[in-house]
C-alpha cells in the first residue's frame, strides 16, 4: 500500500531530523531509563538467591531461592509504582519536557543505585519501587519530546530511535550480568546505575524545549489557562481516544510484563542454561529487536500505524506462549521472536499514540497509559506467578495470561489512522 503524502508540518515550528542531536539526546535518556529498569529483570535470578535460601528440592523457591508468590508480589509492587509516573508524566504539560526529562532520569538513576545497599528483599523492592515512577516517566516523556519534535516524515524514526536506545540499555544490563554476575553480584549490577547518571550533563546540553509545547505554552499564557498537570488533565474531547488507548495498553502489559520479567529466572534457574548462553540470547534479542524497529517503522509508514499494532500485538502473545512452552530451544526462539514483535509494535504505537492528542495534553495521555500498562504488567504478574506454583508450570501459566488478552487488538480499529499525518491536522483547534 503506498503512503499518504505526508502533511507539511506548520510553518511556524521549528522541527528536527529523527538524528539531529535534540533526539539523540532523548534516546540517551531513554537509554538510561532501560540500563536501570531491566537490571530487577536481569537479575532477578541472583536476587532471589542473594535474599532467600537455594536447596535441591523440587519446589519453586527450594530453586529459586524465594517463592513464587515472594518473586510475584515483589515484582508486582515494582510495577505497580510505577503508576507514580502517572502525575509524574503529566508534568510536562505544565513544566515543560526537558525540564521533567532531567528530573525523572537523574532522581531514577540514583533511587537504582542505592538499591544495591538494600539488606533485605523488601527493602530492595521498596527502594526499587520509589525510583521506578520516575524511570517509567522517562519512557513516556521521551516518546512525547520526539513525537513532538519532528514531523510525520520523521516521527517513526525518531520514535524508533528511542525504543532503540530503551532496549541498548536494557541489552547493556543483561549481557554485564550474564557475563560478570560472578564478579559484580547483583549489588553490583544495580550500582552500575551511577555510570549512565555520569551522562546527565551531556543531557543537559542536548536536550532542547520541542517548539510544540513552547507555542502551546504561549498560547495558554495569553489566555491565562493551564491545565491541571494530574489526574483528570485529559479534557472532554479526547477521552473516547483516550479510553481506547489506556484498554490497548493494559492489554499489551498483561503480555509484556510476565513475559520479560521471568524469562532469565526461567532460563537460569530452572532451564539451568548457562550464562554465555544467557548473553548470547540476549545479543541475539538485541539484533532481532534492531531489525524490528525498522521492519515496525517500514510498516507504520506504509501500511499503517493501526494493522502493524495489531498484528504486532497478536505475534507477542503466541511468541510469549512459545517462550514459556518448555524445552531450550523454545524459549531461546519464543523470546527473541516475542522482542522482533515487541519492537515492531514500538514504532506504530508510539507514533499513533502521540498523533491522536493535542499537545496541551498529551503529556498526561501518555502518563495515563503508562498507568494502564502498570495495572496490566501487574494483573499479569500475579496471574503467572499464581499458575507457576507447582507441577510443570510455565507453559500453563503462559497459556492462561497471554492468549486471553488477545482479541483487545480489535479496539485499534475504534481509533483513526494518523500515517502521514500532523497532530495539528487532527485537532486544529487545539
Amino acid at each position: 500500500m503506498a503512503p499518504e503524502p505526508p502533511t507539511a508540518a506548520p510553518a511556524a515550528l521549528q522541527l528536527h531530523r529523527w538524528t539531529d542531536r535534540a533526539v539523540v539526546g532523548v534516546a540517551i535518556a531513554a537509554f538510561a531509563s532501560g540500563f536501570a529498569q531491566f537490571g530487577v529483570v536481569a537479575a532477578l535470578g541472583d536476587v532471589a538467591k542473594g535474599f532467600g535460601q537455594v536447596t535441591h528440592g523440587a519446589t519453586f523457591a527450594d530453586q529459586a531461592g524465594l517463592s513464587g508468590t515472594d518473586l510475584g508480589i515483589g515484582l508486582a509492587i515494582i510495577r505497580l509504582a510505577a503508576v507514580g509516573g502517572l502525575p509524574v508524566t503529566g508534568l510536562a504539560d505544565r513544566f515543560g519536557r526537558r525540564k521533567m526529562l532531567l528530573i525523572t532520569v537523574g532522581v531514577g538513576l540514583a533511587l537504582t543505585a542505592l538499591a544495591a545497599a538494600s539488606p533485605s528483599y523488601w527493602s530492595f523492592v521498596a527502594i526499587f519501587a520509589l525510583g521506578r515512577p520516575f524511570l517509567s516517566a522517562t519512557n513516556g516523556l521521551a516518546q512525547v519530546d520526539v513525537a513532538e519534535q519532528t514531523s510525520s516524515a520523521d516521527r517513526t524514526k525518531a520514535v524508533a530511535l528511542v525504543s532503540a536506545g530503551y532496549g541498548a540499555g536494557a541489552g547493556a544490563i543483561a549481557i554485564l550480568h550474564s557475563l560478570a554476575a560472578g564478579a559484580l553480584g547483583f549489588r553490583g549490577v544495580f550500582a552500575l546505575a551511577l555510570v549512565p547518571l555520569a551522562l546527565l550533563p551531556l543531557l543537559r546540553r542536548w536536550l532542547t524545549e520541542p517548539d510544540r509545547f513552547v507555542v502551546a505554552e504561549a498560547a495558554a499564557e495569553a489566555a491565562a489557562e493551564h491545565p491541571t498537570p494530574v489526574f483528570g488533565a485529559v479534557a472532554r474531547p479526547y477521552r473516547a481516544r483516550l479510553v481506547v488507548v489506556v484498554v490497548l495498553a493494559f492489554a499489551v502489559s498483561v503480555i509484556t510484563g510476565p513475559a520479560n520479567s521471568f524469562i532469565f529466572l526461567f532460563a537460569q534457574n530452572f532451564l539451568h542454561q548457562k550464562g554465555y548462553v544467557t548473553a548470547a540470547m540476549v545479543l541475539g534479542a538485541g539484533v532481532a529487536g534492531f531489525g524490528g524497529l525498522l521492519v515496525g517503522r517500514w510498516l507504520a509508514d506504509r501500511v499503517g500505524r493501526r494493522p502493524t499494532g495489531a498484528c504486532a500485538m497478536v505475534a507477542m502473545a503466541l511468541f510469549a506462549v512459545l517462550a514459556y512452552s518448555g524445552p531450550g530451544w523454545a524459549l531461546v526462539a519464543g523470546y527473541l521472536l516475542e522482542v522482533l514483535a515487541a519492537s515492531v509494535f514500538g514504532p506504530a504505537i508510539g507514533a499513533l499514540t502521540n498523533e491522536l492528542f493535542p499537545t496541551k495534553v498529551r503529556a498526561s495521555v501518555v502518563g495515563w497509559g503508562l498507568a494502564a500498562g502498570v495495572l496490566g504488567a501487574v494483573i499479569g504478574l500475579i496471574v503467572f506467578g499464581f499458575v507457576a506454583r507447582s507441577g510443570h508450570p510455565f507453559a500453563t501459566a503462559g497459556l492462561l495470561t497471554f492468549l486471553p488478552v488477545v482479541p483487545a487488538v480489535g479496539l485499534f480499529w475504534l481509533l483513526p489512522e494518523t500515517r502521514g499525518r500532523e497532530p495539528e491536522d487532527l485537532w486544529p483547534d487545539a
